[in-house]
């Protein structure tokens, strides 16, 4: 089924309602769903693990924005939207059980990560397990895998530039937000665009939803690396100041002009977590302002809601 056929099936189904929280919460099930069947596996220690890091749940912002855009979009058919939501979700699934291997992170969402209970070979399976299982959800999509490859690529990119300015301890502000900009805000820009996409929305809409998604995929990342700076691991439901141990996040970009700046934002962590905060705010107001291409709906409203939320947060 191309993606022009299931435009149509979108624009002849039957419309919903104005989006409520208990009819997203019913798709976000929906989605869950999707995810536990497609991880069923005839290698049990495979099922097991997958089942697993997905069972500990998760804060599951991308299909929430996926399906948001959809709706905001006027698309009426929420079942045709639940495997590529499923599929986003599985992508950043697999890349934090990989995160745990290189971080050596023994606690995710709340639960023993996937690596401290089977081990640095089974997690690294599990992780390629999930990242495959993505391709059997998006078979039918055609030309969005298009868009989901853009982001893969990006999401591995973003990994090994971070790994390569630890090592060469080379975490200047240009680099911190090229490596934000690939790892995190590149997922959430697909999410925008592919929700936009199945609606039928025009290379505008396309464009302006993905740039949405992609400005609160940088703040949601500023506020996660000062949520590692500052929260506990009860908190944040994973293995805390990661970051902060291996020099890397927020705290420790620098001004190549002004090597000082790393010193002076360990002695200062408040000064540190407020800019963050400060920068996170201005790109939400940015992805807002995206949004003009949208008629003003209870939709519209919701994306807003999930924007705001990114950095109104507290793990």
């Amino acid at each position: 089924m191309t993606t022009q056929d299931m435009v149509q099936l979108t624009k002849t189904a039957t419309p919903v309602a104005a989006v409520k929280p208990h009819s997203l919460e019913t798709a976000l099930e929906a989605v869950e769903k999707v995810m536990f069947d497609v991880v069923n596996s005839d290698v049990a220690l495979l099922k097991e693990a997958s089942r697993h890091i997905l069972g500990a749940g998760g804060k599951r912002v991308r299909p929430r924005l996926v399906l948001l855009t959809y709706l905001a979009m006027g698309g009426t058919d929420l079942e045709k939207v639940y495997p590529v939501a499923a599929a986003l979700e599985l992508v950043h699934t697999a890349s934090v059980v990989h995160d745990d291997i290189n971080d050596h992170g023994v606690v995710r969402r709340g639960r023993p990560s996937v690596n401290a209970i089977w081990g640095r070979t089974f997690a690294l399976l599990t992780g390629d397990f999930l990242f495959t299982k993505v391709y059997e959800l998006m078979a039918p999509y055609a030309d969005l895998n298009v868009i989901f490859a853009e982001a893969t690529v990006a999401l591995v990119e973003g990994e090994t530039l971070q790994a390569a300015a630890v090592k060469e301890n080379n975490f200047t502000r240009e680099v911190y937000y090229e490596i934000i900009a690939r790892k995190t805000a590149a997922l959430f820009k697909a999410g925008g665009k592919l929700g936009a996409s199945l609606a039928g929305g025009r290379e505008r809409e396309i464009e302006a939803l993905g740039q949405f998604g992609y400005n609160i995929g940088l703040a949601f990342q500023i506020v996660d690396d000062i949520l590692d700076m500052t929260g506990d691991e009860k908190q944040l439901g994973k293995t805390a100041g990661l970051d902060a141990e291996q020099g890397k996040g927020f705290a420790f970009v620098t001004d190549e002009a002004d090597p000082m700046v790393t010193i002076r934002r360990k002695l200062g962590a408040a000064d540190t977590v407020a800019e963050g905060r400060k920068q996170a705010e201005k790109l939400v107001q940015m992805a807002v302002a995206a949004l003009d291409v949208l008629p003003d709906t209870e939709e519209r409203d919701a994306l807003i809601d999930l924007a705001y939320s990114v950095i109104n947060r507290s793990y």
